[in-house]
Formats: C-alpha cells, structure tokens, sequence
C-alpha cells in the first residue's frame, strides 16, 4: 500500500510535477499507470477530507476556550495594577529609611575600626611579652638537647618579631635570633650528616623537619648533595690506575637494618682489571644510575615532598664536579689510542688522531645519551626546569668539542682526501704513457665516490654528536674539502699534461722557438717521438676524464640535494621558529634551564626533551637565528648548500674540457706548426721539356696527415659515444645514448674547426704565395673541403675565400675581388691573398 508522505508539502519549493514524477517511479513495474494515478488520487483525496475534518473539529474547540482565557487575562490585569501599589509603598518607606540610618551606619564604621586596632594593639603586646619570655627562656630549652623544642621556640621567636616590627626594644633581637638559628643548625647538620650516612629514615625525618622549621631547607640540599656526592665523586677518581689505563671499580651495595627498614650504603671494590675510558664508562654510568635508583627509592620514603628536586640536584652538582675531569679524560683517550696505535708516518698519525678523537666523542656521546634516557626515564615526574638542569649537567663535558667541531671534521675530512692515491700520476718512460694516463684517470674516477662517502659520513657525524646545532661549521668545512679535494684533481691535471706533452708552458716557448729559428722540426713535438699505438693510448686515456666530470658533477649533485632534504628535515625536528618566539618571550628570565623549560612544556612532547641540539640553541640565540635563516634558506630550490663547490666544479670541468681539446688538437698542432715557412709557397715554376705542371696533384703531406687524423675522429671518439669516459655503457636506455652520441659529434666538431683555425691562421702568416704555390695550395684546401664535407661540416668563410681566389689567375685576381657577386667572400682575406701574390687592388 502507497504512504503519502506529507512533509513533502510543507516545503516552500514544493513543485507538484516534480512530486508526481516521483511518485510514479515508485509504482510497480506491472502496474498500469492509469491505476497507480486514480489511487493516488484517491487517497490524497481521503488525506485532504480528514485533514479538514480535525482542522473543524479543533477550530471549534478552541472558540470555546476563547471566552475563558479572556476571563483570566482580566483577572491577572487587576492583580498586576494592585502589585505595582503596593512595591510603589514599600519604595517610599526604604528610601525614608536610608536616610536616617546612614548616619548610624557611618558610627558603627569608625567604632569597628577602633575596636580592630585595639585588638591589633592587644595581640602586639602579648607578642611582645612573649617574645621577651622566649628570649629569657631560650637558653633553657637549648640545654634541655630537645631539637625539635628549640626549632619551635625559634619558629615562634621569629614569627613575634615579624608581628612587632621594628621596635627600639628589640632592635638587637634579629641578630640574636639568626645566631641562635645558625647555633641550632651547627648541631643538626652532623646528626643529619649521621641518618644520610647510615640511611635512618625516621631520623632523618626529624633533623629535615627541624632545618624547614627554622626556614633553613637550603643548608638540608647542600648537606644531601655532599654526603650523597662523596662515593660517586670516589669511584671516578679511583677509576685511573696508572699511565695507560683505567681500573673499574664496582660500586656495591649492602644492605643494613635501619629502624624497621632496610637501606643501602656505598662501598668501593677493588678492582684492577685495566681497561680504556671507553669501555669503562659504561660502567660508570650503570653504578651511577643504579645509586640513583636506590636514592630516588628512598628519597621517596624520606623526603617525600622533596625527593623530585634533591635527587636530581645530587645528579648536576656530580656531573658539574667532573665535568673538567671528564673533558681532560676525553683527550688523554685520544692520546693514548694514537700512541699505542701502529702508523709512524707523521701524516697518518695526525689523521689517525683525528679520526680516533672524533669517532671517540661519538662513541662517548651516543653512551652519554643512554644514560640521559635512562635518567630522563627515572626523573619522568620532575619539573621541567630541573630536567633541563640535568641533562644540560650530563653533555656539559663535551660542549667544548662542539664548539670545535668544524675544526676536528676539517681536520679528518682534509687528512682523508689526502690519503687517496693518485700516485699513477708519475713521468713513465715514452711507450707507457698511455698506460700511465689511463691508470691516474681511473684512480681520479674511483676517488670521486669514496669522497662522496667521506662527505655523506661527515653528515652523520654532525647530526649524531651535534644534532644538527653545528650545521654552519659543517657546511663551511664541506665546501672547504671539497675546494681542497678539487683542487688535488686539477693537480693531476697538469700533471696529465705533462705526461700528454700538451702542457701549455712547454708549448707556446717551443712555438716561439719555431718562429725565431731555434728549434728545429725533431723539437716540435713529443708525440713524434711516440709509436702510433701509445698515441692512441693516450688520446683513449685522456677522453675517459670525460668520465670524471660527469661523475663528479652527478656525485655533487645528488650530494647537495640529499643535503638540503637533510636540512629541510632538520629545520622540521628543532622547530626554530617556535624556538626563537620562546627565546624571546623567555629574554626576562635568567638561567637557561628556565628558558629551555618553556619550550619542552610547550606541547612538542617527551621526545624532543632528550634533544640536546634545542638545549644548546636556548642558550645561544644568535646561533639559532643564524640557523634559523640558514634552514630556511634550504627550502629555496635554488639554494646552494655547498656555497663554493659549484663554481669549483664547473672550473675543472672547464680544465677537463681544455685538457681533452689540447690532446685531440696536439697532432694536427704539431703537423701544422710551421706550414706558414714552408718553402713551396714561394718555389717559383720549374721548366721542362714537356711543359708539365710543377706542382703536386695531391695535397701536401701536413694537409693529408690532419684530414686523415680528422677522419679517424669519430672511431677515437667511440668510447665518449659509448656512454661516460669509460667505455662502458651508461644505464639508462636510449635517452643517454643519444645525449653521448651529441656530446661525441659535439667534440669532433670542435677539434675539426680548431683544425681548421690553426690551419688558416698558419696560411695567413704566409708572406709570398707564388703561382706554383697558389696551384699547390688551390689542391690541398680542395682536399681538406672534401674532408669536411664527408665530416658533414662547413667549408668557414676565410678557407673558402682563399680556395676561390686560389683559382683565379693572378692577373684577373684584383678584378675578381672587385665583383659585386663575389660579396659573399671574406674581404679581409681576399686582400691579403693579393698582398701573398703581389698584387694591387687599389
């Protein structure tokens, strides 16, 4: 049976074809539609009629209830005119009434105030007198011995001093009173020195209630802290037990009654099994952490208001008196693991130093920091200020190393990358060169990943024994190494020129020496002195630096952005910016314990509590906004983390690129060395019988050479085309194929154009071009255009200016310069070819 739902109709946007649409589809698929429409009908039709039916019955019953609540509505009118009578009475009345009694009021004010003072009065006068009473008393109940009588007499004697003020009577009874309370404390402290000793809880009880009672519960901490100080302070100073060693002593604990209850007392083993600082801290803070564990037991029982600040004041005041021990401690281990270690080269032991000192402070702090967990773990209820006091205690010894942090990692990073070993880099006899280079070009490649590892290591030093507080010291020694490590490379770089004969110094005095006369042809170049195998070793050698830069700038860069998602990460954990807004609202309070505590209860949580980089940066603010700027300048996709090492890069692959051209140029350098003087250009025509003639159909054996050298290019080049420097094929599908295959056909275009540049200028330097040198030089430029067409490059304009002019007689040149077609041609050549030939253009 079909509901009609009737709240559909009460809407305002009630839209009645949308409303039958609806009720259709709800139909019965058998249904016909005539039916379920007449139904429909039907019982809105029936749904209306009751609807009007108990809208009548109901407007009929409320007509009756009209004359009724009109009735009542009366009735109340009149009630509410009578009220508003009589309140109106009771008004006038009140207000009659206040005027006569202010008066009266006012009197009873000033006989009360009175009446207070002689009260006040009253109760100053019986202070008076029984302060007098104590006074005279007070020596009595000292030597009755009962304590607890004379801490009340004294509690009392200050409290009536405080009610009378300065009165002239008792002017001397202030001093009096703090040498009676300091006489009290003289003969508490040794009997409390006594309960701590031997761990009486009801009697050390009764000696605390007796310091708070007289205000004196600083002279109880200080009292605690040195009787609980004592045995801690023993076990570390008995721990040396000679030059090289330490002995571990055991810290045990006995078990003596005590009342009804049994407590702990601190004895020293012997023990001289000699074992280094390292392993035997570990030790020592288990002993430690195992006193504090029976200490804050008992405490508890003893002290139960007090025990959450004393056991944790004993804990600084011993970690603040071994501080300096500590530190000196650190470096006497560092010493002693050098002098005991194998290396006698001056070098290795200073980086073994280095390396031993910092690896140490790692180790030493990474077992420091169990320790504050641990502790952190036992103080769980303690105040944060008292935390923050505590943990600063425990790393206070290593902070002296963090300040000198960069120096230290300076110092192992510098020793590192001088260890590594480009010794393949020496002169070696002619015949190995090649192999010489190949070896010192692979040493450098292999260098780059283990240098990518000393950094990456570098990182992980900084975060785990800085947490990140000394990011600025670390940045600033990367770039440094990386500048030293760089620099090393294009060391060997002049030292592969040396070994490839292209070392510029070398090269521009032996042109001179061309030039002038003074050297001769065997002097040109050292490659002339090599086979052809070893030429090819070399040039092989020299592409797979190639390699190098590559790797290099790959390493560098995955390198920096890994350190600057580092960064980004780092700034998330310290949360400077919350950081600095606590600093500055904490600028009014002194202490950094106090500072600190703002942060660690400000929401962040337990676990940024044991982050000793955040306790670091409270207490240096200019470093955290240094830091600050700095991690937020990581965020930048532009930054440079390593500020310098980029334009270092660049400047060695610069050099690579120098060194890879010089080696590729040096032969076709050293066939074109002295062409400008040689003798055909001026040789004048020979006569013959048969008229034939004199110059060589084929191009000159310097031009030959250089176009065979051009075209064996691509075959030296296979290695680059193959992928890297190396020779092997690179990962990474078909797309560095192609980038290899450009940068191969990028450096036979090069070398062939520098080619082509030191031919043209050596043709320029001609000084007088004869007919029979004209015809020669017209073949060897027509061979050398060939070359290049099958390299499928370009004849440049100067080199096709002279092959055109080579071909135009002498006496037609002048006029065949002149032409407005021949425009296209390089003027300036064009005159100087006529100046070659002896001819006049103006």
């Amino acid at each position: 049976m079909m509901v009609v739902n009737l709240s559909s109709f009460a809407d305002e946007n009630f839209n009645p074809k949308a409303w039958v649409n609806e009720a259709c589809k709800s139909r019965h698929p058998e249904d016909p539609i005539d039916k379920h429409l007449t139904d429909l009908e039907t019982k809105l039709q029936l749904v209306s009629e009751n609807i009007a039916t108990s809208l009548e019955e109901q407007s009929s019953a409320s007509l009756l209830k009209v004359p009724r609540a009109s009735r009542e509505i009366i009735r109340l009118r009149d009630d509410a005119t009578s009220l508003r009578s009589t309140v109106s009475t009771i008004l006038s009345r009140l207000k009659q009434a206040e005027g006569s009694c202010a008066e009266s009021v006012a009197a009873l004010a000033r006989v009360d105030v009175v009446k207070q003072r002689m009260e006040a009065a009253y109760g100053t006068l019986q202070d008076a007198a029984g302060l007098a009473q104590l006074s005279a008393n007070v020596e009595a109940v000292f030597a009755s011995g009962d304590l607890a009588r004379v801490a009340d007499t004294l509690a009392n004697m200050r409290r009536c001093l405080s009610v009378i003020g300065e009165v002239p009577d008792f002017s001397n009874m202030r001093q009096q009173l703090e040498i009676l309370e300091d006489r009290l404390e003289g003969m508490v402290l040794p009997k409390l020195s006594d309960a701590l000793v031997q761990k009486k809880v009801e009697s050390t009880q009764s000696l605390y209630d007796i310091l708070v009672t007289i205000g004196r519960y600083s002279s109880l901490e200080k009292q605690y802290t040195r009787v609980r100080l004592k045995p801690l302070r023993r076990v570390w100073e008995e721990s040396d037990s000679g030059k090289g060693g330490l002995a571990l002593n055991k810290l045990s604990i006995e078990e003596k009654p005590d009342d009804s209850r049994q407590a702990s007392s601190l004895s020293v083993g012997d023990n001289n099994a000699q074992i280094s600082f390292v392993d035997w801290l570990p030790h020592f803070y288990d002993e430690v952490l195992l006193y504090l564990e029976q200490e804050w037991k008992w405490c508890s029982i003893a002290f139960p208001e007090k025990y959450k600040s004393l056991v944790p004041t004993l804990l600084v005041e011993t970690m603040s008196s071994i501080s300096t021990s500590f530190t000196l401690r650190i470096e006497s281990s560092s010493f002693d693991i050098l002098s005991g270690a194998g290396p006698t080269d001056d070098g290795q032991k200073g980086e073994k130093l280095q390396h031993t000192q910092l690896g140490l402070l790692i180790a030493l702090h990474n077992m420091t920091g169990t320790f504050a967990r641990n502790i952190q773990h036992l103080f769980g209820s303690i105040e944060s200020e008292d935390m923050v006091r505590v943990l600063s205690a425990i790393y206070s010894p290593y902070e002296g190393f963090k300040e000198r942090y960069g120096d230290l990692e300076l110092s192992l990073l510098s020793n590192q990358v001088s260890s590594l070993d480009f010794r393949g880099a020496v002169a070696r006899s002619v015949g190995a060169r090649g192999l010489e280079v190949s070896e010192t070009v692979r040493r450098m490649e292999a260098s780059i990943p283990a240098v990518a590892l000393f950094l990456e290591a570098a990182v992980e030093r900084c975060l785990n024994f800085t947490g990140g507080s000394e990011v600025e010291a670390l940045l600033r020694t990367l770039d440094e190494v990386m500048r030293l490590f760089i620099g090393k490379l294009q060391d060997m770089l002049k030292s592969l020129r040396i070994i490839c004969a292209v070392d510029r110094t070398v090269d521009s005095t032996k042109r001179e020496g061309v030039l002038d006369g003074s050297v001769t042809k065997k002097d040109i170049s050292v490659l002339d002195m090599v086979s052809d195998e070893e030429e090819w070793a070399i040039v092989q050698g020299v592409l797979q630096i190639l390699a190098v830069t590559e790797s290099l700038n790959s390493r560098t860069s995955v390198f920096e952005s890994t350190l600057c998602a580092t960064l980004r990460r780092l700034g998330e954990r310290l949360c400077l910016p919350k950081l600095l807004a606590d600093i500055n609202q904490a600028a009014t309070f002194t202490g950094k314990s106090v500072s600190a505590a703002i942060f660690l209860t400000g929401g962040f949580g337990a676990s940024l509590s044991f982050d000793i980089a955040i306790l670091r940066l409270f207490d240096k603010p200019d470093k955290a906004r240094r830091l600050h700027s700095l991690l937020e300048q990581a965020n930048d996709t532009g930054f440079h983390a390593l500020a310098h090492t980029s334009g270092l890069v660049a400047s060695f692959n610069d050099l690579v690129n120098d060194l890879v051209y010089d080696v590729l140029i040096a032969k076709v350098r050293a066939r074109l060395n002295n062409v400008a003087l040689l003798p055909i250009w001026s040789a004048e025509k020979e006569e013959n019988v048969f008229d034939l003639p004199s110059f060589s159909a084929y191009a000159s054996p310097h031009v030959t050479s250089m176009g065979e050298y051009l075209l064996t290019l691509p075959q030296q080049l296979e290695p680059v085309m193959m992928g890297g420097g190396s020779g092997q094929t690179m990962e990474g599908g078909d797309d560095n194929v192609d980038d290899s295959q450009l940068l191969a056909a990028e450096w036979m275009f090069k070398v062939a154009e520098g080619a082509i540049s030191l031919y043209t200028d050596q043709l320029r330097g001609i000084q007088f071009l004869s007919d029979r040198g004209a015809q020669q030089l017209s073949a060897d430029i027509d061979y050398l255009s060939k070359v290049l067409s099958a390299l499928s490059m370009q004849v440049p304009l100067a080199l096709a200016t002279f092959q055109a002019c080579l071909q135009v007689s002498k006496e037609k040149l002048a006029d065949f310069i002149k032409l407005e077609t021949n425009k296209h041609l390089d003027s300036a050549t064009g005159r100087l070819i006529c100046k070659m030939r002896r001819v006049s253009v103006d």
